[in-house]
């Protein structure tokens, strides 16, 4: 896909991005990264043009109530940045076969969370703490998320879930988190 013109790949994304890629403020990178998977590229654009997350403890105590099937879409402090997003969703791919790790960080289901939520208040045997301890200390975030909101609750209790049930290192932790933030900007 590297030799796709710059103008055919505008034309790919026209349909994607509207007259942002038209008129070109779109980087080049995420221009080539749309061009490679369109799919990926819309998804991109409805999550960060449609998202409903935010840092509030109202919205953290609504998420009990949604219906398991609706999503939490988007970013809650920053923009999201396609480059960074596309690390992440394939990134997180490596998971697919635990269910409670989400494969998008900005595409949540609610039952997930409703789930991931309670384990935040689990507490740990001594021996499954010092990974959680070593998640906390080596994360990019230095915890779940840069602050202490839904996703902190929900990524918190996945982390002790993922430790507890399936054995997690702190090294796998912090990959999961890492490649989870859904804070947006670029890491």
């Amino acid at each position: 896909m590297s030799q796709i013109s710059h103008a055919s790949r505008r034309t790919v994304l026209r349909g994607i991005f509207g007259a942002a890629a038209i008129m070109g403020f779109l980087k080049d990178t995420d221009l080539a990264i749309a061009a490679e998977d369109p799919a990926l590229a819309s998804r991109f654009k409805d999550l960060s043009e449609n998202g409903n997350s935010t840092c509030s403890a109202k919205f953290t105590e609504s998420i009990a109530t949604m219906p398991s099937t609706s999503l939490i879409k988007g970013s809650c402090c920053s923009p999201m940045e396609m480059k960074r997003y596309v690390e992440q969703v394939n990134g997180l791919a490596r998971y697919r076969d635990i269910a409670m790790i989400p494969s998008d960080p900005y595409d949540i289901p609610a039952g997930i969370a409703q789930k991931m939520m309670p384990y935040y208040d689990m507490k740990l045997t001594s021996t499954e703490q010092p990974t959680y301890d070593y998640a906390m200390a080596n994360s990019e975030e230095k915890g779940p998320c840069c602050c202490q909101c839904w996703r902190w609750k929900v990524y918190g209790g996945l982390a002790k879930y993922l430790i507890h049930e399936h054995g997690f290192n702190g090294k796998q932790i912090v990959d999961v988190w890492n490649l989870s933030d859904g804070c947006g900007g670029a890491m």
